[in-house]
């Protein structure tokens, strides 16, 4: 099974409280951090694949190893096949730890990496799935999953927020816990509920 997510911001101590970027109501970064873990480990399958449309963790150490060996272990600690792609916080050189660390799950890498997007299909739709929101004009049967903005929404109805603190978890008829990873379901939901959403503002 495909899940999505973005902007995870693993260690990212300046989003902790009140702020106009990005409020997380988290005492500390461990806190946080737990809190995804948890809630990303409580839907998804060892056996499953999720697309991480970038900004996974913001911690920089002097020597940088010491973050690179911190942030991959709570990697290490998520369930399924993880999708990187290359958000503007994450660097190539954490990207060529992670693959020189990289290891085997269910006969898969453990981590995929590309520098820009990957294009898949379900639900009768092509997903293009970037980090940057994408400005795609008229296409048919697009939809452009995307990270970077987070609990802001693009105006454009073929573009979906699927980072951690999107707003547009307002079109589902369900809760998601902070931090987990969006379904397939979740998707088609949150697409129908944008399309819906549009078609009453004409």
């Amino acid at each position: 099974m495909n899940f999505f997510t973005a902007d995870t911001h693993f260690f990212h101590k300046d989003l902790l409280g009140d702020n106009d970027f990005a409020p997380r109501p988290f005492p500390n970064v461990e806190t946080m951090n737990q809190t995804i873990v948890k809630n990303w480990n409580a839907r998804v399958k060892t056996t499953d694949t999720v697309y991480h449309l970038g900004d996974i963790a913001l911690y920089f150490t002097h020597p940088a190893g010491i973050s690179n060996q911190a942030v991959y272990d709570v990697l290490k600690s998520l369930n399924g096949h993880l999708v990187l792609i290359k958000g503007n916080h994450d660097s190539r050189a954490f990207f060529k730890y992670l693959n020189n660390h990289n290891f085997m799950v269910g006969g898969k890498p453990k981590f995929e990496f590309h520098d820009v997007g990957v294009l898949i299909k379900f639900n009768h739709r092509q997903y293009y799935m970037t980090h940057y929101p994408m400005m795609m004009g008229i296409v048919k049967q697009i939809i452009n999953l995307h990270g970077h903005i987070h609990h802001y929404s693009v105006n454009i109805k073929e573009d979906i927020n699927v980072g951690v603190d999107t707003p547009e978890t307002d079109y589902l008829d369900y809760k998601i816990p902070f931090g987990t990873p969006f379904s397939e379901k979740d998707i088609e939901q949150m697409v129908q509920g944008k399309f819906t959403d549009f078609a009453k503002r004409s």
